[in-house]
């Protein structure tokens, strides 16, 4: 579940947590710059390519949102090399523009290269495992 050099894992956590740190302040600058400029993200089934893509589509779901709580636990890294793959568990509370709330477990599954020195996500896949309040369809 967690194999590969510790400073490795170390900098794949504190990916993980800039990801969050991002989500929570609605800064799409610190959010996208986890993502590789070629990276595939999917997001519940919608499958997108491309740090552009990505961040836009990001925005897109953002702006829904008055706040959102988010916090992660990583399950799972494995680094062989300058590749790795990690499990992310996350809790999610979001506060939406329309008075609700939703509280949202979900889990990461990733692809992650270390570029230039620095590790950075090329696939991210997230599927929600358990909600409260979900939103109508």
């Amino acid at each position: 579940m967690f194999s590969g050099p510790i400073e490795d894992r170390l900098a794949i956590r504190e990916l993980h947590e800039v990801y969050g740190d991002g989500v929570v302040r609605f800064d799409a600058e610190t959010w996208g710059s986890v993502w590789a400029v070629d990276a595939d993200w999917d997001f519940m089934g919608m499958e997108l390519k491309g740090r552009e893509a990505i961040v836009q589509t990001w925005l897109g779901a953002m702006a829904n949102f008055d706040a959102v709580s988010f916090s992660c636990v990583p399950a799972s890294i494995e680094v062989t090399g300058d590749t790795a793959t990690s499990r992310v568990q996350t809790q999610e509370v979001l506060k939406g523009k329309d008075g609700s709330t939703r509280m949202i477990g979900g889990l990461y599954t990733d692809e992650l290269e270390k570029r230039d020195g620095a590790w950075i996500y090329t696939r991210r896949a997230f599927q929600i495992i358990a909600e409260y309040n979900p939103t109508p369809a």
